[in-house]
């Protein structure tokens, strides 16, 4: 009965045909750890084969990747612009020292002038502008009035090297008074560029302390509520 070649088992035909062997029903291989896998051996897929296959682009190579280099690069330069900007130093003079760093800086100015410039009243003129806003931007907050008082008493201390004058003190007083006369329109203007910075920094200064006075009232509100 054994020996039959029908297969049979206890006196019955066994239904099951015989499993190839791949080792599961269907003709597929099987991988060691038990999962299906492909032909080749049950070797893993490449890295990128289930994202677009083999022509799959690097992210790194994408053109609105980070640190793609065109894109948001003027952003990157005008923060770099005003880092640089906020990096500088931001003293806080009185206004006795505001008056003293003025006269001493347009001093300079006036001798360079008349060393280099022959005295020229546009390259004077020039100068003053950005030394009246330097000042009005140093001086501290208790002190802005100072700043549009200082600068033409500057700007008249500095005239003197470039004045000329002969004849004694009279004469250089008159050649002086000349001078500013010749000069109003930059002592007008470097005089008005630090009023309106001046302004600016004052309104400025009173919005910051009222936003500060409403949250102390919002926070002391909010301590009595029970």
């Amino acid at each position: 009965m054994d020996g039959r070649s029908g297969g049979r088992r206890g006196g019955r035909l066994d239904p099951r045909p015989e499993a190839p062997r791949g080792g599961q029903p269907g003709g597929r291989p099987q991988r060691r750890d038990g999962r299906p896998g492909a032909r080749d051996g049950g070797r893993p897929a490449p890295p990128g084969a289930g994202r677009g296959g083999r022509g799959a682009v690097p992210a790194a190579a994408r053109p609105g990747a980070r640190g793609g280099g065109a894109p948001g690069t003027g952003g990157r330069g005008l923060a770099g612009v005003l880092a640089a900007v906020r990096r500088l130093p931001r003293p806080r003079l009185t206004g006795l020292g505001g008056g003293l760093f003025a006269a001493a800086a347009m001093l300079l100015v006036g001798c360079v002038d008349g060393w280099l410039f022959d005295g020229s009243p546009l390259v004077y003129g020039l100068l003053f502008l950005p030394v009246s806003a330097v000042t009005a931007l140093w001086v501290r907050a208790a002190d802005l009035v100072s700043a549009p008082i200082s600068v033409p008493i500057a700007f008249a201390v500095g005239v003197v090297p470039i004045a000329g004058g002969e004849g004694g003190f009279g004469g250089h007083a008159m050649a002086l008074v000349t001078a500013l006369a010749v000069h109003a329109g930059w002592l007008y203007g470097g005089t008005l560029v630090a009023g309106l910075i001046t302004c600016v920094r004052k309104v400025r200064l009173m919005g910051r302390r009222q936003r500060a006075a409403a949250a102390a009232a919002r926070a002391a509100a909010a301590q009595r509520r029970p």
